[in-house]
């Protein structure tokens, strides 16, 4: 019997797979202890995914690690989420190094602290060089923030005459992005059963397949990315055609 992995067809997977980490807090709730709890251990559930996705191919993963709403939880969760993330990529910057995986950050870089601003900082030169997957870190990161931030910078190219408002299109959009360097995604996977995008990458996921699990964060490993992808290449993507203009 085949594996998950033998079923893949390596010739036609997604350039870029995002993916909403949702499930900590109430997996930490279902053993009785606190969020962070949950948190520290979706981190090898980031470390296994970020490797499979190297091992099988995939150009650039974006994983929504914290968003700009995520400030108004309890002060106690995001200092904590912040020392996580401080010592996670302290921890892992070696590994992504070696392993040829060039790390990324997009949201508003300014909402972070100093800490965690100087680690990233240190992270992205040291893994400026690698090129065999794109680990994209939505960090203070909102679609809405997103297109706020690309907006105000073509109000001023317009303004100063840098830009002509009749020639702004959605191309032009897209290259004001924190994702102009990157494709779109092609598949979006939220984990934890919630069936919705959060507020993730609005413009960017206009044409992804969208993938909803039940699976808890701490819970997912590659097997269940495996079960994605293999549902990905089950769909027709038509972007707007027939079947029959795409057989044709």
């Amino acid at each position: 019997m085949e594996t998950l992995l033998e079923q893949i067809d390596r010739a036609h997977l997604p350039q870029h797979v995002a993916i909403i980490m949702d499930g900590n807090g109430r997996w930490a709730k279902e053993r009785g202890e606190d969020r962070l709890f949950g948190h520290f251990h979706g981190v090898q559930s980031v470390r296994d995914i970020v490797e499979a996705s190297a091992e099988i191919g995939i150009r650039y993963l974006t994983l929504y690690a914290f968003s700009t709403e995520n400030w108004d939880r309890p002060q106690a969760e995001v200092a904590g989420l912040m020392e996580l993330l401080v010592n996670t990529v302290r921890r892992e910057v070696d590994q992504l190094k070696k392993n040829g995986i060039r790390l990324h950050v997009i949201g508003d870089f300014s909402m972070l602290p100093p800490s965690a601003r100087q680690e990233l900082s240190e992270a992205l030169d040291l893994t400026a060089e690698n090129d065999q997957l794109h680990l994209i870190l939505a960090l203070s990161y909102s679609g809405r923030w997103d297109l706020t931030q690309a907006f105000q910078q073509l109000a001023q190219k317009v303004q100063t005459g840098a830009v002509r408002a009749d020639s702004i299109d959605a191309d032009t959009i897209s290259d004001h992005l924190s994702t102009r360097d990157f494709p779109d995604p092609e598949l979006m996977i939220r984990t934890s059963g919630e069936h919705r995008i959060s507020n993730f990458l609005l413009y960017q996921l206009a044409y992804a397949e969208l993938y909803f699990t039940e699976t808890l964060w701490p819970d997912f490993r590659r097997q269940h990315l495996f079960e994605a992808l293999l549902d990905y290449q089950q769909r027709e993507r038509r972007f707007g055609k027939t079947s029959e203009q795409l057989t044709t």
